[in-house]
């Protein structure tokens, strides 16, 4: 990368602070800017704040929104930062339609336990 190229901003909502941890030490290698939350609110108020190229979004979040009640939040504001690629991440996408992932507003989704080459292939997918 050269030094006119500015870091891709990636944001990642994921409750467990070991995938967290792993995806912000994946992506780093990636050369991505990150900013990491543990709920669906609080990636809503960073998405508002911030502006980002990517979302990486764990589907069952605490608190009030989760990550398909987050997806569609952002998909309503009438920015065009609202067409964001949001990656949608689950550890029970089985018991969920991977349809309700799309309907939601997701572009994609990762299955837990995380293949960490898919994950790389993802982002690389949306960000270049």
């Amino acid at each position: 990368m050269d030094n006119t190229e500015e870091k891709k901003k990636v944001l990642i909502a994921e409750d467990s602070s070991v995938i967290r941890n792993l995806l912000k030490k994946v992506l780093s290698f990636e050369d991505c800017e990150i900013t990491a939350v543990k709920d669906g609110q609080s990636c809503i108020d960073h998405f508002n704040e911030g502006n980002y190229d990517l979302i990486l979004m764990d589907i069952h979040l605490p608190g009030t929104k989760n990550g398909l009640e987050a997806t569609k939040e952002i998909r309503a504001v009438k920015k065009k930062k609202a067409n964001i690629p949001i990656i949608g991440i689950s550890g029970n996408a089985k018991n969920k339609p991977v349809s309700e992932f799309f309907d939601a507003g997701m572009n994609d989704y990762l299955q837990k336990p995380l293949d960490y080459d898919k994950v790389i292939e993802l982002v690389k997918k949306y960000l270049y």
